[in-house]
């Protein structure tokens, strides 16, 4: 089997291997650092290790007639028409924006609101990523594998449920309560549980060891053009609602895939030509204690230093609010990364404690009327930050992507299933053999 005319192999350096070049690409793949193109998917550049960005034919993009995110298709890195009725919303906001004094506050809500024709049934915007990374898997014969926190792992279960895509799934214990489905799991799920001491760091190495197996792929992290630009529909929709960019962009980040994502999407906007002429300026929020990209950003360093920035890691994870929002080897310095993101768009950097979260997120829920995930309160925390240090105007345009949310409103359409771990692991070294034989990967 293929898989963009390769054969299927797990190995990162098997996206290096060439391609025939079709006649009318849809899209073609630029290396952020030195400007590479290449014609083949891949996840790493041969000369650099900036990110590779995808440069589409199209660039205006034109609307597809479908539901969700498959409107975006121009802009998709899939051929085949995704048609599910799962995609970001966008709306003005008034309740909240008339409580934080602001005249054109707009939020794109990622999760499950029927009433506003949101129907992302994991709650999480990480369905965005699914969606058309598990599109472009489909043919290939392959198994994906990954590491995530929860959301990531529940939002590609679901697809995998949906399409029958095999998926390994690897996850640390704290995420196991965040494994659920609003439907049956099936036997294309597997999920590998991690031990008690391990992070989410400790599950993408592991799965990096899973996807070296033959019939594996890796599913690729923050290189994967696919999750990038399935999040960038976010800023798409926003952008086509408002007829225009927005000023401003708030966003939680543990890894910053999402914020480099938007950033990607304002530049294909940007040269669109007809939604403005300025980047949004990205503000991103980290959750303290654990927070490296926000202390090397306030530092004016690209490099995150560990003794500095996250000393004693995994006792700084325990003790977040949003513990989601952790990551200790992020995307921030590499060519592409969050680091280039901020600088372009002259961007900016928060650190919000718990209780700041926790108080924002019930304030949105009073405002606004349905429930967010901690993410999103440390979001709508570093809004609530901007609003008072006057980093913000009360006539700017201003997104706020709420990244997940609706879950009680959920559970008044659907009865959610857990997911059962397949095979346990006790730490990233463990040998292999040791969960092939439980069965995992039959």
């Amino acid at each position: 089997m293929t898989y963009g005319g390769q054969a299927c192999s797990s190995t990162v350096s098997q996206y290096h291997s060439a391609l025939s070049i079709p006649d009318n690409p849809k899209y073609t793949l630029v290396c952020a650092g030195c400007g590479s193109v290449y014609f083949d998917d891949r996840l790493k550049c041969q000369e650099d290790s900036a990110l590779l960005r995808t440069r589409y034919a199209k660039r205006q993009i034109e609307l597809k007639d479908v539901l969700g995110m498959g409107k975006f298709h121009d802009w998709l890195p899939v051929n085949e028409l995704i048609t599910s009725d799962s995609g970001p919303i966008t709306y003005k906001c008034t309740e909240l924006a008339a409580e934080l004094g602001l005249n054109n506050l707009y939020i794109s809500f990622n999760g499950y609101w029927p009433e506003r024709g949101a129907f992302i049934k994991t709650c999480s915007f990480k369905e965005l990523e699914a969606f058309p990374t598990i599109q472009k898997l489909k043919s290939s014969g392959c198994s994906l594998v990954l590491a995530s926190a929860g959301n990531t792992a529940r939002a590609f279960a679901h697809v995998a449920a949906q399409t029958g895509v095999k998926v390994y799934i690897v996850v640390p214990e704290s995420g196991i309560s965040r494994m659920w489905l609003p439907e049956e799991p099936t036997d294309a799920i597997h999920l590998i549980q991690m031990g008690k001491n391990c992070d989410y760091t400790d599950s993408i190495h592991l799965a990096e060891r899973l996807a070296s197996l033959p019939g594996m792929r890796a599913e690729g992290g923050a290189r994967n053009v696919a999750r990038r630009d399935g999040m960038g529909t976010v800023m798409l929709d926003a952008a086509l609602y408002m007829g225009r960019t927005p000023d401003h962009y708030f966003q939680a980040i543990g890894s910053g895939t999402g914020g480099i994502a938007s950033w990607e999407a304002s530049l294909r906007l940007l040269e669109d030509g007809r939604f403005g002429s300025v980047l949004p300026k990205l503000h991103l929020a980290q959750n303290l204690p654990f927070a490296p990209m926000y202390h090397a950003w306030k530092a004016g360093r690209r490099e995150i230093i560990q003794d500095i920035d996250m000393p004693d890691p995994k006792k700084l994870i325990h003790e977040m609010y949003a513990d989601i929002l952790s990551n200790r080897e992020p995307p921030y310095s590499i060519g592409g990364g969050v680091y280039d993101a901020l600088r372009s768009t002259d961007g900016i950097m928060y650190g919000i404690t718990n209780s700041e979260a926790k108080s924002a997120q019930h304030l949105f829920e009073r405002y606004e009327g349905i429930d967010i995930f901690p993410p999103a309160g440390v979001a709508v925390a570093s809004l609530m930050e901007a609003v008072n240090n006057q980093k913000v105007d009360a006539e700017e345009h201003i997104l706020l992507n709420i990244t997940g949310g609706g879950v009680k409103r959920l559970e008044m359409d659907y009865s959610p299933h857990k997911i059962e771990p397949a095979a346990y692991a006790e730490n990233a070294h463990v040998p292999l053999d040791e969960i092939i034989h439980k069965k995992v990967l039959a």
